[in-house]
């Protein structure tokens, strides 16, 4: 038998040939785009115009050790950024772009360089919004990644190891990626080529225009990297996607910072252990480890050990799924959840609250501050679960860690820990031990 040949021709055309020799013309959905002036296929067309706006960020600042008497602050880090807002100068980078700069510049394509003013950043999902000054700036346009399908091709602009103005191609790998350690996680995965100094450059759909930020990559031993830092291309690359980015760019661009609305549960990841200590036939969704009196949850009622399977009709994968919904969910939001419990598949829906009036969620068998979970246990209280990406999970705080004191006054039950905290205005240092091992962790604002 006679392998099969795939011929293309100028109009576009595909010819099968099959064993027996016959030649069946097939025509493609949509014509391939094709340069008939150059005789090739190209993105060209799509892409050129929203190259422009795509632009090199350099983050200065006082670098750590020792000092040469110098007060002008150096480069010490750098990336990509995209110009969403040609006319009032707006660009979207990476907040691990910007972290601990005090002064930004922003060279365009064309070598225009401008000193870039930071107007906001939301570490929960990585993005940061710059802003310059300047005449004749282009902008790429933005499509809802709602829209997105796995198999669409994917284009990542940026400025990777020291080189100029780099594009790849691949494809969407996946949807909906979550676990990699933010507190607010819905990526798009992709397999075109980023590298470092990729971050917070645009991924863009084979029309140019704006589809995700290129955030991290998962690399080597396949921990999630930041692409400013080390890390070489896998093909296994993530963007925060437009629906997200959109929600926190207006957030900032109003006031400065990101305010989220919550719903008072507590939530954990369904993993397939503890799937099998359930007695459950599914591995993926977010259990209720508890809900707090009064709050959106409770009303909707939602009860510990409940596991939601889908939020706003979309599958939730784990806790950073649910996570995300909430995350960009105003206060007095309307969200719909699927939720299993004994079995049956229920629904509900619940009214996002104000985050304001609650710094502290105390739930029926448990207490909630700073992306930490606490619960008692018969050695006093101990970490029930840490939320990927929050002041706790930052300072290293972590389940099965052993509560001590608040502001060095012994704790020895939840009820005492939520006393207080429950009086403090603030922040409160928690004394806690690991293996025999003390630390310290800052709770609170």
């Amino acid at each position: 038998m006679r392998p099969f040949h795939l011929l293309t021709g100028a109009a576009g055309a595909v010819l099968l040939l099959a064993s027996s020799g016959a030649a069946t013309a097939q025509t493609p959905p949509a014509p391939f785009p094709y340069d008939a002036q150059r005789g090739v296929f190209t993105f060209a067309a799509g892409l050129e115009k929203s190259l422009p706006a795509v632009v090199q960020v350099t983050t200065l600042g006082q670098s750590r050790g020792p000092t040469t008497g110098e007060t002008e602050p150096k480069p010490i880090s750098g990336g990509s950024g995209v110009i969403i807002d040609a006319a009032q100068g707006i660009i979207v980078t990476n907040n691990h772009v910007v972290e601990n700069g005090t002064k930004f510049t922003v060279d365009l394509t064309n070598g225009r360089l401008f000193d870039a003013v930071l107007v906001g950043t939301d570490k929960a999902t990585d993005i940061a919004v710059l802003k310059i000054v300047a005449e004749g700036l282009s902008q790429v346009e933005t499509v809802d990644s709602d829209t997105l399908r796995t198999g669409d091709l994917a284009f990542a602009v940026g400025y990777p190891l020291g080189l100029d103005q780099t594009l790849t191609m691949g494809v969407i790998s996946g949807l909906g990626r979550s676990g990699l350690g933010d507190a607010v996680e819905d990526y798009i995965q992709t397999d075109a080529a980023v590298n470092s100094g990729n971050s917070g450059g645009p991924l863009l759909d084979s029309r140019g225009r704006l589809i995700g930020i290129n955030t991290a990559i998962l690399s080597g031993g396949g921990d999630p990297l930041g692409l400013g830092g080390g890390g070489g291309n896998d093909g296994i690359a993530f963007a925060v996607p437009t629906r997200i980015m959109t929600f926190v760019v207006d957030q900032i661009r109003a006031n400065g910072a990101v305010s989220r609305g919550q719903i008072g549960a507590i939530l954990g990841s369904l993993t397939a252990e503890r799937a099998r200590d359930l007695g459950l036939g599914i591995v993926r969704g977010a259990i209720v480890e508890d809900v707090a009196p009064g709050s959106p949850a409770e009303g909707a009622g939602l009860r510990s050990g409940d596991i939601i399977a889908r939020i706003q009709n979309r599958p939730v994968a784990n806790a950073g799924s649910v996570l995300a919904t909430v995350g960009i969910a105003p206060p007095g939001t309307r969200l719909d959840l699927t939720f299993m419990r004994d079995g049956r598949d229920r629904t509900t829906s619940m009214i996002v609250a104000d985050p304001s009036a609650r710094r502290l969620i105390v739930g029926y068998g448990s207490i909630q501050v700073s992306g930490a979970q606490f619960r008692d246990d018969a050695d006093g209280v101990v970490v029930g679960s840490v939320e990927a990406g929050s002041r706790s999970a930052v300072q290293n705080l972590r389940a099965g860690d052993r509560v001590r004191s608040i502001n060095k006054v012994p704790v020895a039950d939840l009820a005492a820990l939520g006393l207080a905290l429950g009086t403090l205005d603030g922040t409160a240092e928690l004394g806690a031990e690991r293996n025999g091992t003390a630390l310290t962790v800052t709770l609170g604002d």
